[in-house]
């Protein structure tokens, strides 16, 4: 009786994925041919000719957007769901993406990554140095299509748009009052709240808006930028040289509705209805 042959071990037939292991040695294959981009899989080629072809094959069924990738389509949905998976433990803050979760950390890192080789500033993310970079070459992409006045960033037009719209979008829930700009509805709101954040330093006044604290250390520094050119008196506040110039040209567009007697200030107006016109 004969041995019984050996069993026979199957050889593997089935093609490995090369791009297996081209993700390990670095290698990029495949090529672009229309701007020369090299990719180092298939599918990530497939993904970027799509920025050449305009193909968005992904739709968004609430709002009919469309997108080059299903990831963008995710990311998008968020905005309709109102989900943010992305939580930053340092401060509670939840975010719709990741890559805004990792900006925002630098809030709390410090970390500015992205240097403006002009002038040394630096940037929490590359869109705001691409924006500041404007201030240097000039560039201002962003048109408005009703006055012609052109701006570095989409969100700068977004608000000057406000002008021509009369749009309001920031409420105040105490008093009713709307504002174009939310700084505008902020430093409002110290109104209510009393709050006063900006200190003198140097007399320890405290104002509500930092504007207001700029002009008051003028009076510790004796700064007087407003010059009038008639006489070469110089002023504190623009405010000041407006109401000084008055005596040079005589303008008095304050006027008591009752006798018709005119102003130059409104401070002259209102003694004049008190000794004059209160009894």
């Amino acid at each position: 009786m004969s041995d019984p042959e050996p069993p026979q071990i199957k050889e593997e037939t089935e093609e490995q994925d090369p791009d297996m292991f081209i993700t390990h040695t670095g290698a990029k294959p495949y090529l672009c041919n229309t701007c020369g981009t090299r990719f180092s899989d298939r599918s990530a080629l497939t993904v970027h000719m799509r920025t050449h072809t305009g193909e968005k094959p992904y739709l968004c069924n609430t709002c009919g957007s469309r997108f080059i990738t299903n990831n963008d389509l995710t990311v998008h949905m968020r905005t309709h769901t109102g989900e943010k998976p992305y939580l930053c433990n340092t401060c509670g803050t939840r975010f719709p993406r990741l890559n805004v979760l990792k900006v925002h950390m630098r809030t709390h890192t410090g970390e500015k990554p992205y240097l403006c080789k002009t002038c040394g500033t630096r940037f929490r993310n590359n869109s705001a140095l691409t924006v500041h970079m404007r201030t240097h070459t000039g560039e201002k992409p962003y048109l408005c299509n009703t006055c012609g006045t052109r701006f570095r960033n989409s969100s700068t037009l977004t608000v000057h748009m406000r002008t021509h719209t009369g749009e309001k979008p920031y409420l105040c829930n105490t008093c009713g009052t709307r504002f174009t700009y939310l700084n505008g509805l902020k430093v409002h709101n110290r109104k209510h709240t009393g709050e006063k954040p900006y200190l003198c330093n140097t007399c320890g006044t405290k104002f509500s808006r930092l504007n207001v604290l700029k002009v008051h250390m003028r009076t510790h520094t004796g700064e007087k930028p407003y010059l009038c050119n008639k006489c070469g008196t110089r002023f504190i506040t623009n405010n000041d040289l407006t109401v000084h110039m008055r005596t040079h040209t005589d303008e008095r567009p304050y006027i008591c509705q009752t006798c018709g007697m005119a102003f130059k200030q409104t401070s002259h107006l209102s003694l004049h209805m008190t000794r004059i016109h209160s009894g």
